[in-house]
């Protein structure tokens, strides 16, 4: 509002805010600006409040819920970011804020567009190919798993190996997988592994992480190595919503190292049928064997068939055996851990039991008329018949008197 004074107008301070407020937003409608998050402060409704600054200023910053919720990290006091939205004047205080509509870390915007140029390189090189990738093998007894020494993805892997692949050897390569040197290193472990043939599959990843700590596993050192690698690979790297180049150029992606260590290995009942059949096969082939050598006996005499028979019999009964002997101990590891689970059952079906508690001297007390507890002495009457139960059998009573009293 303005007014005049002794030939002098004046703005009221709503009046001259509503105009700073008009002016301001009107001419910064859409603004992007990169600083330091600083006084960073979360709503309980999800709303964020904080400031940006650099080394000569600072500005306020809201960004509601429905905006916050699609930013993939966590904001931190200290964090450069980059945000756009519009400016906008809160009267009542009159100071003014940036509404923010997005977030990203400073320089994520530049290794996008990084990444995705090499993405389109690479693949037009035919490096991401479906039709170059290798099968993985279903049972493979050599498993080398190419991660950092100390990290939780090589703990998962371990864990779910040992659990459902026993019997598989794992060999360790470890390297750094972020930071400096980390994709030369990466790309070195892959060579070694193929070199020495270290194993049928290799594991390849770590756990989740930024942008920034995931990139080794983009360079193109190492989605070359994976391509290149004769010895199929499966890439895990980061949360299931994280994509890297190796991911496509490896031969199978998963979500998580512990997804790829249950690619890599089978249920024991699978197993225990393969064995079976793998029986059955060479049950029939010394079958054929035998109709064959009865068809040649004629031309050979006794003791020469019978050395050869025992040549062409022995490996496969030792075979036959090793198979045999692998499905005994698995089939009695089953049902080793299936008893030990039925007397856990037992045990605490006898601990539940609610009349174990009767042994201690305590009793269970119902009326005769309807079999209704008794648990309330205020709601039972004079002369009503009751029946006592205890550990061992039963005994009659009438109430003769009613004491009721509050604990």
């Amino acid at each position: 509002m303005l007014f005049e004074e002794e030939s002098k107008a004046f703005f009221t301070v709503s009046g001259l805010t509503a105009l700073i407020k008009e002016r301001l937003e009107s001419g910064f409608s859409s603004v992007a600006v990169e600083g330091e998050i600083s006084n960073f402060r979360p709503s309980a409704a999800g709303h964020w409040y904080f400031s940006l600054k650099d080394q000569d200023a600072v500005i306020s910053a809201v960004m509601f819920r429905g905006k916050s919720a699609r930013v993939d990290f966590y904001p931190e006091d200290g964090i450069t970011v980059k945000i756009s939205g519009n400016l906008s004047v809160y009267e009542k205080r009159g100071n003014y804020q940036i509404i923010c509509d997005t977030m990203v870390r400073s320089g994520e915007g530049a290794i996008l567009a990084m990444l995705e140029e090499r993405k389109r390189r690479l693949a037009a090189e035919g490096l991401f190919d479906l039709e170059k990738k290798k099968p993985i093998p279903p049972f493979p007894a050599r498993v080398a798993v190419i991660t950092s020494p100390t990290g939780a993805a090589l703990r998962d892997i371990l864990q779910v190996l040992g659990r459902r692949g026993a019997g598989v050897d794992i060999t360790i390569l470890p390297t750094l997988v972020q930071g400096d040197g980390a994709a030369e290193q990466i790309a070195a472990q892959i060579r070694r592994a193929n070199r020495y043939n270290m194993g049928e599959v290799i594991i390849m990843g770590r756990g989740g992480g930024s942008l920034e700590d995931l990139l080794p596993f983009s360079e193109e050192a190492v989605a070359r190595a994976v391509a290149e690698s004769t010895i199929p690979i499966i890439s895990a790297v980061g949360h299931e919503t994280d994509t890297a180049l190796s991911d496509l150029a490896a031969d199978l992606r998963a979500p998580t190292p512990s997804a790829a260590a249950e690619l890599v290995c089978e249920e024991r009942e699978a197993l225990l049928l393969r064995v079976g059949a793998i029986a059955g096969e060479m049950q029939d082939n010394l079958l054929r064997s035998a109709e064959k050598a009865r068809i040649l006996l004629q031309r050979f005499s006794g003791e020469e068939m019978k050395e050869r028979m025992q040549r062409l019999l022995q490996p496969r009964r030792f075979e036959l055996d090793d198979q045999r002997e692998e499905a005994v101990r698995a089939i009695g590891e089953k049902i080793t851990a299936e008893r030990h689970r039925l007397a856990l059952i037992i045990k605490e079906m006898e601990t539940s039991n609610p009349l174990a508690i009767l042994q201690k001297g305590y009793a269970v007390v119902s009326r005769k008329r309807d079999d209704g507890l008794v648990t309330d002495a205020a709601e039972e009457r004079v002369g009503e018949a009751l029946c006592i139960r205890l550990a061992k059998g039963s005994v009659d009573a009438t109430i003769e008197e009613i004491h009721s009293e509050k604990l």
